[in-house]
Protein backbone atom coordinates (compact mmCIF):
# COMPACT_ATOMS: atom_id res chain seq x y z
CA UNK A 1 0.00 0.00 0.00
CA UNK A 2 2.65 2.45 1.27
CA UNK A 3 4.62 1.71 -2.48
CA UNK A 4 1.28 2.29 -4.11
CA UNK A 5 0.98 5.68 -2.64
CA UNK A 6 4.45 6.88 -3.14
CA UNK A 7 4.40 5.58 -6.88
CA UNK A 8 1.17 7.65 -7.04
CA UNK A 9 2.66 11.26 -5.46
CA UNK A 10 5.63 10.46 -7.81
CA UNK A 11 3.62 10.29 -10.67
CA UNK A 12 1.87 13.69 -9.74
CA UNK A 13 5.26 15.25 -9.09
CA UNK A 14 6.85 14.13 -12.15
CA UNK A 15 3.59 15.81 -13.99
CA UNK A 16 4.13 19.20 -12.37
CA UNK A 17 7.97 19.11 -12.75
CA UNK A 18 6.74 19.16 -16.67
CA UNK A 19 7.19 22.23 -18.14
CA UNK A 20 3.80 23.84 -19.65
CA UNK A 21 3.94 23.54 -23.72
CA UNK A 22 4.80 26.99 -25.03
CA UNK A 23 2.08 28.82 -27.08
CA UNK A 24 2.75 28.83 -31.05
CA UNK A 25 4.01 31.83 -32.33
CA UNK A 26 2.03 32.93 -35.05
CA UNK A 27 1.63 35.34 -37.89
CA UNK A 28 -1.88 36.54 -38.75
CA UNK A 29 -2.77 38.31 -42.02
CA UNK A 30 -6.06 39.37 -42.53
CA UNK A 31 -8.48 41.00 -44.70
CA UNK A 32 -10.62 42.60 -41.59
CA UNK A 33 -13.21 44.87 -42.38
CA UNK A 34 -15.84 45.14 -39.71
CA UNK A 35 -17.21 48.42 -39.25
CA UNK A 36 -15.75 49.31 -42.61
CA UNK A 37 -18.57 52.46 -44.14
CA UNK A 38 -20.36 50.84 -47.08
CA UNK A 39 -24.23 50.20 -48.54
CA UNK A 40 -24.03 47.31 -46.61
CA UNK A 41 -22.83 45.38 -43.75
CA UNK A 42 -19.30 44.53 -43.49
CA UNK A 43 -17.95 40.53 -42.84
CA UNK A 44 -16.96 40.49 -38.79
CA UNK A 45 -15.46 36.50 -38.85
CA UNK A 46 -11.69 38.37 -38.94
CA UNK A 47 -12.48 40.26 -36.07
CA UNK A 48 -14.51 37.43 -33.84
CA UNK A 49 -10.75 35.49 -34.89
CA UNK A 50 -8.51 38.07 -33.94
CA UNK A 51 -10.78 38.72 -30.39
CA UNK A 52 -10.22 34.81 -29.57
CA UNK A 53 -6.90 34.40 -30.92
CA UNK A 54 -6.22 37.21 -27.56
CA UNK A 55 -8.39 35.35 -25.18
CA UNK A 56 -5.85 32.08 -26.16
CA UNK A 57 -2.29 33.28 -25.36
CA UNK A 58 -1.41 29.97 -23.82
CA UNK A 59 -1.79 28.14 -27.26
CA UNK A 60 -1.20 31.15 -29.76
CA UNK A 61 1.26 34.05 -29.20
CA UNK A 62 0.81 36.83 -32.58
CA UNK A 63 3.97 37.65 -33.49
CA UNK A 64 3.08 40.08 -36.27
CA UNK A 65 -0.63 40.87 -37.99
CA UNK A 66 -0.63 41.81 -41.72
CA UNK A 67 -3.11 43.76 -43.29
CA UNK A 68 -4.85 42.71 -47.10
CA UNK A 69 -7.23 44.64 -49.24
CA UNK A 70 -8.65 47.80 -48.00
CA UNK A 71 -5.45 47.96 -45.70
CA UNK A 72 -5.57 51.57 -44.27
CA UNK A 73 -9.11 50.58 -42.57
CA UNK A 74 -7.40 47.08 -41.44
CA UNK A 75 -4.67 49.07 -40.16
CA UNK A 76 -6.69 51.15 -38.16
CA UNK A 77 -9.74 48.76 -37.19
CA UNK A 78 -6.97 45.97 -35.93
CA UNK A 79 -5.06 48.75 -33.93
CA UNK A 80 -8.90 49.74 -32.62
CA UNK A 81 -9.54 45.81 -31.22
CA UNK A 82 -5.81 45.44 -29.79
CA UNK A 83 -6.62 48.46 -27.63
CA UNK A 84 -9.26 47.02 -26.65
CA UNK A 85 -9.16 43.17 -26.22
CA UNK A 86 -5.01 42.86 -25.59
CA UNK A 87 -4.99 41.88 -22.89
CA UNK A 88 -1.28 40.07 -22.98
CA UNK A 89 0.89 42.72 -21.77
CA UNK A 90 2.73 42.25 -25.51
CA UNK A 91 2.80 45.00 -27.99
CA UNK A 92 1.78 43.38 -31.53
CA UNK A 93 3.05 45.23 -34.61
CA UNK A 94 0.59 45.71 -37.71
CA UNK A 95 1.35 45.86 -40.81
CA UNK A 96 -0.26 47.83 -44.12
CA UNK A 97 -0.13 44.34 -46.62
CA UNK A 98 -1.67 44.46 -50.36
CA UNK A 99 -4.19 46.95 -50.63
CA UNK A 100 -5.67 45.40 -54.43
CA UNK A 101 -4.92 41.58 -53.95
CA UNK A 102 -4.12 42.03 -56.91
CA UNK A 103 -0.07 42.61 -57.04
CA UNK A 104 1.28 39.34 -55.97
CA UNK A 105 5.56 39.94 -56.10
CA UNK A 106 4.84 43.50 -55.52
CA UNK A 107 6.76 44.11 -51.92
CA UNK A 108 5.01 45.84 -48.98
CA UNK A 109 5.07 46.52 -45.21
CA UNK A 110 3.97 43.28 -44.71
CA UNK A 111 5.39 41.11 -46.76
CA UNK A 112 8.97 42.85 -45.17
CA UNK A 113 7.82 42.01 -41.94
CA UNK A 114 7.10 38.75 -42.23
CA UNK A 115 10.36 37.74 -44.32
CA UNK A 116 12.34 40.03 -41.19
CA UNK A 117 10.03 37.92 -38.57
CA UNK A 118 10.86 34.19 -40.59
CA UNK A 119 14.45 35.00 -40.66
CA UNK A 120 14.72 35.31 -36.89
CA UNK A 121 12.35 31.99 -36.15
CA UNK A 122 10.24 29.30 -37.87
CA UNK A 123 6.11 29.80 -37.79
CA UNK A 124 3.12 29.07 -39.23
CA UNK A 125 1.14 31.72 -41.06
CA UNK A 126 -2.74 32.23 -40.34
CA UNK A 127 -3.79 33.94 -43.74
CA UNK A 128 -7.52 34.11 -43.70
CA UNK A 129 -7.75 36.37 -46.59
CA UNK A 130 -6.44 36.06 -49.71
CA UNK A 131 -2.81 35.09 -49.98
CA UNK A 132 -1.39 37.82 -51.84
CA UNK A 133 0.93 39.18 -48.95
CA UNK A 134 1.96 35.20 -48.30
CA UNK A 135 2.32 34.68 -52.06
CA UNK A 136 4.59 37.81 -52.33
CA UNK A 137 6.95 36.49 -49.15
CA UNK A 138 7.19 32.88 -50.65
CA UNK A 139 7.88 34.80 -54.23
CA UNK A 140 10.26 36.66 -53.53
CA UNK A 141 11.86 34.98 -50.49
CA UNK A 142 11.81 31.93 -51.18
CA UNK A 143 15.08 30.93 -49.47
CA UNK A 144 12.28 31.20 -46.15
CA UNK A 145 9.84 28.71 -47.40
CA UNK A 146 11.89 25.79 -45.19
CA UNK A 147 10.96 28.89 -42.08
CA UNK A 148 7.49 28.73 -42.84
CA UNK A 149 5.75 25.35 -40.85
CA UNK A 150 2.64 25.87 -42.55
CA UNK A 151 0.35 28.56 -43.97
CA UNK A 152 -3.44 28.01 -42.85
CA UNK A 153 -6.37 29.03 -44.79
CA UNK A 154 -9.71 29.51 -45.15
CA UNK A 155 -10.67 28.53 -48.08
CA UNK A 156 -11.47 25.55 -50.72
CA UNK A 157 -13.71 23.06 -51.42
CA UNK A 158 -14.86 19.31 -52.38
CA UNK A 159 -15.91 19.02 -55.82
CA UNK A 160 -19.36 19.69 -56.46
CA UNK A 161 -20.03 21.59 -52.82
CA UNK A 162 -22.56 24.30 -53.33
CA UNK A 163 -21.28 27.54 -50.79
CA UNK A 164 -25.22 28.08 -49.72
CA UNK A 165 -25.28 29.66 -46.52
CA UNK A 166 -28.19 29.50 -44.30
CA UNK A 167 -31.70 28.04 -45.85
CA UNK A 168 -29.80 27.31 -49.01
CA UNK A 169 -31.83 29.98 -51.37
CA UNK A 170 -28.50 31.72 -52.62
CA UNK A 171 -24.89 30.23 -53.74
CA UNK A 172 -21.97 32.47 -52.90
CA UNK A 173 -18.21 32.51 -53.89
CA UNK A 174 -15.22 31.17 -52.30
CA UNK A 175 -13.95 34.61 -51.66
CA UNK A 176 -10.88 34.58 -50.57
CA UNK A 177 -9.57 32.42 -53.00
CA UNK A 178 -11.97 33.74 -55.96
CA UNK A 179 -10.40 37.21 -55.41
CA UNK A 180 -6.69 36.19 -56.33
CA UNK A 181 -6.27 32.65 -57.53
CA UNK A 182 -2.78 33.29 -58.90
CA UNK A 183 -1.47 33.80 -55.13
CA UNK A 184 -2.92 30.53 -54.33
CA UNK A 185 -1.27 28.90 -57.17
CA UNK A 186 1.96 30.37 -56.27
CA UNK A 187 1.34 29.25 -52.84
CA UNK A 188 0.94 25.42 -53.85
CA UNK A 189 3.82 26.02 -56.45
CA UNK A 190 6.27 26.78 -53.64
CA UNK A 191 5.92 23.50 -51.45
CA UNK A 192 4.45 25.05 -48.53
CA UNK A 193 2.71 23.12 -46.03
CA UNK A 194 -0.84 24.04 -46.44
CA UNK A 195 -3.77 23.71 -44.72
CA UNK A 196 -7.24 24.58 -46.05
CA UNK A 197 -10.16 24.93 -43.90
CA UNK A 198 -13.24 26.44 -45.84
CA UNK A 199 -16.86 26.68 -46.33
CA UNK A 200 -17.54 23.00 -45.36
CA UNK A 201 -15.98 22.97 -42.36
CA UNK A 202 -17.23 26.34 -40.52
CA UNK A 203 -20.99 26.09 -41.85
CA UNK A 204 -21.65 24.06 -39.12
CA UNK A 205 -21.22 26.99 -36.51
CA UNK A 206 -23.47 29.44 -36.50
CA UNK A 207 -23.64 32.38 -34.16
CA UNK A 208 -27.43 33.93 -34.04
CA UNK A 209 -28.96 36.80 -31.90
CA UNK A 210 -29.26 35.11 -28.67
CA UNK A 211 -25.67 33.94 -28.90
CA UNK A 212 -24.04 37.79 -29.31
CA UNK A 213 -27.05 39.59 -26.85
CA UNK A 214 -24.16 39.94 -24.20
CA UNK A 215 -21.92 42.06 -25.76
CA UNK A 216 -24.82 44.53 -26.24
CA UNK A 217 -23.96 46.71 -22.51
CA UNK A 218 -22.17 49.63 -22.12
CA UNK A 219 -18.74 49.03 -22.54
CA UNK A 220 -17.45 50.77 -24.95
CA UNK A 221 -15.84 48.25 -26.84
CA UNK A 222 -18.33 45.36 -26.33
CA UNK A 223 -21.04 47.94 -27.44
CA UNK A 224 -18.99 48.87 -30.62
CA UNK A 225 -18.29 45.34 -31.71
CA UNK A 226 -21.95 44.37 -30.82
CA UNK A 227 -23.15 47.58 -33.42
CA UNK A 228 -20.93 45.59 -35.65
CA UNK A 229 -21.84 41.98 -35.85
CA UNK A 230 -25.94 42.76 -35.27
CA UNK A 231 -26.15 44.41 -39.29
CA UNK A 232 -24.37 41.64 -40.03
CA UNK A 233 -26.61 38.75 -38.80
CA UNK A 234 -29.60 40.73 -40.05
CA UNK A 235 -27.66 41.14 -43.80
CA UNK A 236 -27.65 36.91 -43.53
CA UNK A 237 -30.86 36.78 -42.78
CA UNK A 238 -31.91 39.56 -45.64
CA UNK A 239 -29.22 37.05 -48.51
CA UNK A 240 -29.72 34.04 -46.48
CA UNK A 241 -33.35 33.53 -44.77
CA UNK A 242 -31.64 33.37 -41.16
CA UNK A 243 -31.18 35.92 -38.70
CA UNK A 244 -27.45 35.17 -37.75
CA UNK A 245 -24.17 34.10 -39.58
CA UNK A 246 -21.33 31.96 -40.03
CA UNK A 247 -18.08 32.77 -38.38
CA UNK A 248 -15.72 31.27 -41.00
CA UNK A 249 -12.31 32.39 -40.02
CA UNK A 250 -13.14 31.13 -36.38
CA UNK A 251 -12.07 27.30 -37.87
CA UNK A 252 -8.75 28.38 -39.18
CA UNK A 253 -7.96 29.49 -36.32
CA UNK A 254 -8.92 26.82 -34.37
CA UNK A 255 -7.17 23.95 -36.45
CA UNK A 256 -3.99 25.87 -34.41
CA UNK A 257 -5.73 26.41 -30.55
CA UNK A 258 -8.30 23.15 -30.86
CA UNK A 259 -7.07 20.68 -33.81
CA UNK A 260 -9.35 18.04 -31.83
CA UNK A 261 -12.64 19.69 -32.78
CA UNK A 262 -12.19 19.09 -36.60
CA UNK A 263 -11.82 16.35 -39.01
CA UNK A 264 -9.59 16.01 -41.60
CA UNK A 265 -8.59 14.84 -44.96
CA UNK A 266 -4.42 14.71 -44.95
CA UNK A 267 -2.23 14.86 -47.73
CA UNK A 268 -5.06 15.21 -50.12
CA UNK A 269 -4.85 16.18 -53.81
CA UNK A 270 -5.37 20.05 -54.29
CA UNK A 271 -6.19 21.32 -57.92
CA UNK A 272 -7.60 24.70 -59.55
CA UNK A 273 -10.54 23.58 -62.01
CA UNK A 274 -12.76 25.53 -64.18
CA UNK A 275 -16.37 24.96 -64.46
CA UNK A 276 -19.39 26.84 -64.98
CA UNK A 277 -20.00 30.15 -62.15
CA UNK A 278 -22.24 28.88 -59.89
CA UNK A 279 -23.80 31.91 -58.42
CA UNK A 280 -26.12 32.93 -60.97
CA UNK A 281 -23.20 34.88 -63.24
CA UNK A 282 -22.38 34.34 -66.72
CA UNK A 283 -19.47 32.50 -67.69
CA UNK A 284 -16.66 30.26 -66.02
CA UNK A 285 -14.68 30.53 -63.01
CA UNK A 286 -12.27 28.92 -61.02
CA UNK A 287 -12.56 26.39 -58.51
CA UNK A 288 -9.79 25.33 -55.71
CA UNK A 289 -10.97 21.78 -55.12
CA UNK A 290 -9.50 18.73 -52.88
CA UNK A 291 -9.72 15.35 -53.79
CA UNK A 292 -8.24 11.91 -53.55
CA UNK A 293 -9.55 11.30 -57.37
CA UNK A 294 -6.95 14.07 -58.19
CA UNK A 295 -3.95 11.96 -59.67
CA UNK A 296 -2.45 13.98 -62.05
CA UNK A 297 -1.53 17.14 -59.19
CA UNK A 298 1.64 17.06 -56.92
CA UNK A 299 -0.12 19.61 -55.01
CA UNK A 300 -1.20 18.45 -51.45
CA UNK A 301 -2.95 19.83 -48.19
CA UNK A 302 -4.63 18.94 -45.00
CA UNK A 303 -8.63 19.74 -45.39
CA UNK A 304 -10.76 20.46 -42.46
CA UNK A 305 -13.88 19.39 -43.53
CA UNK A 306 -15.96 19.23 -40.34
CA UNK A 307 -16.69 21.29 -37.01
CA UNK A 308 -17.15 18.85 -34.08
CA UNK A 309 -19.83 19.66 -31.18
CA UNK A 310 -18.63 21.87 -28.60
CA UNK A 311 -16.67 24.51 -30.86
CA UNK A 312 -18.97 26.95 -31.39
CA UNK A 313 -19.28 27.20 -27.88
CA UNK A 314 -15.56 27.62 -27.75
CA UNK A 315 -16.42 30.61 -29.25
CA UNK A 316 -19.06 32.59 -27.78
CA UNK A 317 -17.34 32.06 -24.43
CA UNK A 318 -14.44 33.22 -26.06
CA UNK A 319 -15.93 36.54 -26.94
CA UNK A 320 -18.04 36.20 -23.41
CA UNK A 321 -14.35 36.20 -21.79
CA UNK A 322 -12.95 38.97 -24.12
CA UNK A 323 -16.39 41.11 -22.74
CA UNK A 324 -15.79 40.25 -18.82
CA UNK A 325 -12.00 41.52 -19.34
CA UNK A 326 -13.41 44.86 -20.04
CA UNK A 327 -15.64 45.26 -16.52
Amino acid sequence: MRLLVFCLLLTSFSALAQPAAKPRRIWLDTDIMIGMKDKTAREVDDAIALIMALQHPDKVELVGISTVTYADYAYAVTQKLLGWYNQTGRRIPVYKGSDTAKDAGVENDATRAMAKALRAEKMPILAIGPVTNVATLVKNHPELIPQIEEVVVCAARTPGLPFKPGLGKLSVGDYNFETDPESFRILFESGVKVVLSGYECSVYTFLGKTDIDFLNNKHTADKWVYDRLRPWQLFNQQLFGVDGFVPWDTTPLGYLTHPNYFTYYRDIPVRINTRANDTGEAGTKPYLEVSYDYRDTKWRAIYAYKTLPGFEEIVIDDLKKASARQR
